[in-house]
Order: C-alpha cells, then sequence, then structure tokens
C-alpha cells in the first residue's frame, strides 16, 4: 500500500465490502489492531476497530478506532492532536488481527499513549531470570503530562 492511502483509495466504494468482508470480526463485531511505527517499528499501542473505523482508516490514511467505553469510532489524535499516519494495513494469517505500519505525529518525541508516553508498552516484567520477585516496572519516561493533553 502505498504512503498516501487516501490517494491510492480514491474509489473504495467499488470493492470495500469484498476486502471488509475476508476480516474474521469477533462475535461483537470488532478486530483486534496494533499499531507499529514504521521507522523504529516500535509497538505504539492495541486498539480495536468495527468495519467501519477500518474504511474509514483506509479511505482518511489515518488511524480510526472504535472505543469500546464510548460506543463511538474513535479518530486517533481528534483530543490529543497525536494522530496515526497509516502507510500500510497488514492482515494476519487468520484474518483475525490487522496491523497497521504508522507516524505517529503531534508530538516530538512521538507519543501515543494516553499516559503522555511513547508507547502504550511502558511496563516490563522484571525478575524473570530469577533475581527478585517478580513485579511490574515502568520503564520509559512519561514524555508530556497527559493533564496537558487532555482538557
Amino acid at each position: 500500500m502505498s504512503s498516501n492511502l487516501t490517494s491510492s483509495n480514491n474509489n473504495l466504494s467499488a470493492g470495500v465490502s469484498h476486502w471488509v468482508d475476508q476480516i474474521a470480526w469477533g462475535a461483537d463485531g470488532l478486530v483486534p489492531v496494533i499499531a507499529q511505527e514504521i521507522g523504529s517499528k516500535d509497538i505504539l499501542m492495541f486498539a480495536w476497530m468495527n468495519p467501519e473505523a477500518l474504511q474509514k482508516t483506509a479511505e482518511l490514511g489515518r488511524a480510526v478506532y472504535f472505543s469500546r467505553s464510548r460506543q463511538k469510532l474513535w479518530f486517533k489524535g481528534e483530543e490529543s492532536g497525536h494522530i496515526q499516519r497509516v502507510h500500510e494495513i497488514r492482515l494476519d494469517c487468520d484474518n483475525d488481527v490487522v496491523l497497521l505500519s504508522v507516524t505517529q505525529e503531534g508530538h516530538i518525541p512521538s507519543i501515543a499513549c494516553h499516559t503522555g508516553r511513547h508507547s502504550c508498552f511502558y511496563q516490563s516484567l522484571e525478575g524473570l531470570d530469577g533475581s527478585k520477585a517478580l513485579a511490574w516496572s515502568s520503564v520509559d519516561p512519561v514524555l508530556k503530562d497527559p493533564k496537558s493533553i487532555y482538557q
């Protein structure tokens, strides 16, 4: 897929149902989505999409998710300004997980997590080598205070 999804998908309506129907949607009508940063290959976040969110993502070239708590589409960055430009959309071998290759925009260094961190995966299980009791530890810094991101 091109880095400009919008121009490469000018006429999505002709084939929308075909490619969207190939997704193995869950019983709740959702599919899990992983957002991976294109340059660093960092896994930034995990979210959910419904068919409309996936179609909008392909049409707009920016990540649109489905918020389970709010039961509506969530345009990544609509409040924070930390949008995700989508370069590629991949589907796993079982057609039940979507991988987005994205450029995280809105802050340098990039912030994808609502905690103000680069990635939502900032906690590491320490002690796997047996040197101490197993415990979660924050290993990535807060880049921006979440209170200043979300008003």
